[in-house]
């Protein structure tokens, strides 16, 4: 007998790559049945959660650090029958470091969670609002070299999560991603973009914001549901016009369904601490828990957030500490 081991981190290779996956959003294989088939799933610190402004925790982290955002890169939008995702050529590796994160952590993909309709859509919630649509920016830590051995530490992955609220007037930098949605509608298709992409509009939306963000630990919101995530959500939601949202909606699942809803529901916050980083608070505040899970817990963090991606940024943040009032 010849017996296949297959590392939990080729699993989740496989499963965000193609369009086989056995789980739904609905029915049978859907979220309340995901642990049956993924004990991860039922873990204590699981992802999404419903961030409640009166319980965060302020605390003054250090300046997050983009490089390589501003670099034009080809890139291709696929079809897994779950979410449409985003990835780029890789001839240099955007990175991004500082924040909650004790590494620097190497841009993986992007992908998009939307619902029925414009009033919900968001995995995590803020003050119990589901917002339209969330955009995922998945990193790996760069220590482990890969996606794939990544998601087998517990502090493998960044998620940088981005909401979206439903507007009348279009977002044009969304414009060429919506474009090509009608050429991906079926699982397994594939389409590169027009144009080079230009990670740092999509993950760079507004400088003066930036340093509003909430972050915990938690999971991959699919299966298996790891607990492998240092999650980092920027308060501030962006716009996306009601066609825009709609166009995602066409998308079909591996059964010919259009796949109108791919959020997991909230799960239950458990011991954790969620984080609101604080931009020049009066008093640094420690952390109290350990945020990447290996580290000490009395790390004290001192400085503002500043998000760099190109040699301008130093002046875009001495501009934006200005206009930002807390």
């Amino acid at each position: 007998m010849i017996v296949w081991t297959i590392s939990l981190g080729l699993l989740l290779l496989i499963k965000f790559s193609d369009g086989s996956q056995d789980f739904s959003y609905d029915g049978n294989h859907g979220p309340s049945h995901w642990p049956i088939d993924y004990q991860s799933c039922v873990g204590k610190h699981q992802s999404p959660i419903n961030i409640e402004e009166h319980n965060v925790k302020n605390i003054n982290l250090p300046p997050l650090r983009f490089e390589k955002l501003d670099l034009p890169r080809s890139s291709f939008i696929t079809n897994n029958g779950h979410t449409v995702m985003i990835k780029t050529n890789e001839s240099e590796a955007a990175v991004v470091s500082g924040g909650p994160l004790r590494d620097n952590y190497i841009f993986e993909q992007l992908h998009f969670h939307w619902g029925e309709n414009d009033s919900e859509g968001s995995e995590d919630y803020i003050n119990n609002h589901s917002f339209a649509m969330e955009l995922h920016a998945v990193f790996y830590k760069q220590s482990y070299k890969s996606m794939t051995e990544a998601v087998n530490h517990p502090d493998g992955l960044a998620v940088f999560a981005y909401f979206y609220e439903a507007a009348d007037k279009e977002n044009p930098t969304y414009k060429p991603i919506v474009e090509v949605l009608p050429k991906v509608e079926t699982v397994g298709s594939k389409h590169e973009l027009k144009e080079p992409l230009l990670l740092e509009h999509l993950l760079i939306p507004n400088m003066s914001t930036m340093q509003n963000y909430f972050t915990y630990n938690g999971s991959l919101t699919t299966p298996p549901c790891s607990e492998v995530v240092t999650w980092v959500d920027f308060k501030n939601p962006q716009l996306l016009s009601h066609d825009q949202l709609a166009a995602f909606r066409n998308l079909r699942t591996s059964d010919g369904n259009k796949l109108t809803h791919n959020f997991r529901p909230v799960q239950p916050l458990s011991d954790r601490l969620v984080y609101h980083n604080v931009f020049n608070i009066d008093n640094d505040v420690p952390l109290e828990n350990n945020l990447n899970n290996n580290e000490d817990a009395g790390d004290k963090y001192n400085g503002g957030l500043s998000i760099r991606s190109s040699a301008t940024m130093s002046i875009l943040f001495v501009v934006s500490t200005v206009l930002v009032t807390i």
